[in-house]
């Protein structure tokens, strides 16, 4: 185990100055490809509208977008959290970069009225893991 995280460590730093996005990992008999995303939380924003009817027009709009992302092959997953508190939900992109995916999702109704905000960084997952 601990030879393992620090195989995994010493590969991490190594992967922090070069831009690729896949790389393998072996661990026993098993080789896992890494592959990087970008995970985004999604938080309250600062508009928080008390209007039920308001609010329930931006969350259809907000699940539009989500579905037009999903479409297009980009948005991988995507959820809500339940009781997050100021976390709302994650959204996972296969993506290039940060960049992309923020100015993907800059375009959600719910984001460019700030009834959300956005928080995104790198995470790194085996290549094709699914939920059962």
């Amino acid at each position: 185990m601990i030879k393992t995280i620090l195989t995994f460590a010493l590969l991490w730093i190594s992967l922090t100055t070069i831009a690729q996005r896949e790389f393998a990992m072996t661990e026993g008999d098993t080789t896992y490809i890494m592959k990087r995303y970008v995970f985004m939380h999604l938080l309250s924003g600062t508009e928080r509208s008390k209007d039920s009817l308001e609010a329930a027009k931006m969350q259809e709009l907000h699940l539009a977008h989500l579905n037009k992302m999903a479409e297009s092959g980009k948005l991988v997953m995507a959820g809500p959290f339940e009781n997050g508190g100021e976390f709302r939900g994650l959204l996972i992109f296969d993506v290039d970069s940060l960049e992309e995916a923020i100015k993907m999702e800059a375009e959600d109704p719910a984001v460019k009225t700030n009834r959300l905000k956005m928080q995104a960084f790198y995470w790194w997952g085996a290549k094709g893991t699914k939920l059962p």
